[in-house]
């Protein structure tokens, strides 16, 4: 599916968001010629907002459990518990771009974000500069743009009906990121309700973590600090036994109902750090199994332990791992130390640049643990960034080739072979 079948004038309705229409009686929407779209012509930008921002929280909701996922499987912070080709390419960094889970389970769902929560920044909102939906989708629009930016290689959205997108590179999708970002804190700040003030808290996030991969490091410094203490926004997932593909933590659906996610072997050090609990398979009730018995010892997570297990997207202290890397060593070596403490691990006792960083990364790695943000901390500071499978080495599971080298995702086939933007 390409960017170009997202239409800026369409939103598709699936599972979640079908149940929001019903629940604002928006019976327009159900008595639509097509059940599987809903046209411009239908929307009413007063009585119809709400409904499309929540669908566009909710697609980059089922993007971020997958996300996360895959990213997870890409960096080493899990790995490829099941047998398929395309998974396996993740945990091998070796990502070809006619892989199917690569456009089906990431580039489709992240594109559905992206356009669903554009349509929704396109419409004639009323009192726009305080539009609750409007900070919404533009908060959504934003990580959507900073995902992309920091998973992908290339980039591109829908423009408009029937338009494909630009080609687009790191910088363009991140500075994209960012003009969504300033619109989210501006109409939630002057909103001024609580939800208002999350959206601008959890969009200063954002954008610190966008200025910081752009290299900007002043910008990203000022709007971290701009997140007030103790800020946590999370995704929230539900456990609806009819649709857990699309509600459900997607972390737990994978683990207990597939054994597809292992903990990677860095994450289980000794002695185990408590940020990462797992157990192993063969002593949980019930007994959990790898998928793929190739995969040896299954390690089941055990930090997301239920289909309704929330994942976190935005917080302070990833504001303050952000400050903390664009200042000095010292500020590196405070953060960590906090971090050990708090952690109950002993004091950190390196003292040379390169010590210090890759310490620095692993403590966010520990902290942030399967949440979708070490593949960027990877990007932007391989160097620093531990227990990434290495390129050339031999992949833990016999029967694949050696780990390859990719630093992040090539644009499927899907789109590039439809997109006219990839093909000048």
């Amino acid at each position: 599916m390409t960017s170009k079948t997202f239409m800026a004038a369409r939103v598709r309705r699936f599972g979640a968001a079908a149940l929001l229409v019903a629940a604002a009686g928006c019976n327009d929407f159900l008595n639509t010629p097509n059940p599987t779209v809903i046209d411009a012509d239908a929307i009413d930008p007063t009585a119809d907002a709400a409904v499309l921002a929540n669908s566009a929280q909710q697609n980059y909701a089922v993007y971020h459990g997958l996300g996360a996922m895959y990213s997870a499987w890409f960096t080493g912070e899990a790995i490829v518990a099941e047998t398929f080709p395309t998974r396996n390419e993740f945990g091998r960094r070796d990502i070809v771009n006619v892989n199917g889970s690569l456009n089906t389970d990431v580039w489709v769902p992240l594109q559905r974000a992206l356009s669903t929560s554009r349509f929704v920044m396109g419409l004639s909102l009323p009192t726009p500069t305080t539009n609750i939906s409007l900070a919404q989708a533009a908060l959504f629009n934003g990580f959507s743009f900073l995902s992309m930016a920091e998973q992908f290689c290339e980039g591109t959205f829908s423009v408009n009906p029937g338009t494909p997108g630009p080609r687009m590179n790191t910088n363009a999708m991140l500075d994209s990121a960012i003009s969504s970002f300033n619109l989210a804190i501006s109409v939630g700040r002057a909103n001024g309700t609580a939800t208002g003030v999350s959206y601008k808290n959890a969009a200063f996030v954002g954008l610190a973590r966008a200025q910081l991969q752009r290299g900007n490091g002043a910008a990203a410094g000022t709007a971290a600090d701009s997140v007030p203490a103790g800020f946590v926004f999370n995704m929230n997932y539900i456990d609806d036994l009819a649709n857990r593909t699309r509600l459900a933590n997607t972390m737990w659906q994978f683990t207990r109902d597939r054994g597809s996610i292992s903990v990677g072997d860095f994450f289980r050090p000794t002695p185990a750090d408590s940020r990462v609990p797992f157990q192993n398979g063969a002593t949980f009730s019930p007994v959990l199994a790898a998928q793929d018995p190739l995969s040896g010892t299954f390690w089941v997570q055990l930090k997301f332990p239920g289909y309704a297990s929330p994942i976190r997207l935005a917080s302070r202290l990833e504001a303050d791992y952000i400050r903390a890397e664009v200042g000095n060593d010292a500020a590196k070596l405070a953060l960590i130390a906090a971090r050990r403490t708090a952690a109950s691990l002993p004091a950190f006792t390196g003292t040379t640049p390169a010590e210090i960083l890759t310490e620095f990364f692993t403590q966010k790695g520990f902290d942030f643990w399967m949440e979708n943000k070490r593949i960027a901390d990877f990007r932007r500071a391989p160097a620093g960034v531990a227990g990434v499978p290495v390129p050339g080495s031999t992949y833990f599971k016999p029967g694949f080739a050696p780990v390859g080298n990719n630093t992040c995702y090539p644009v499927p086939f899907a789109e590039t072979s439809t997109n006219p933007a990839f093909n000048p």
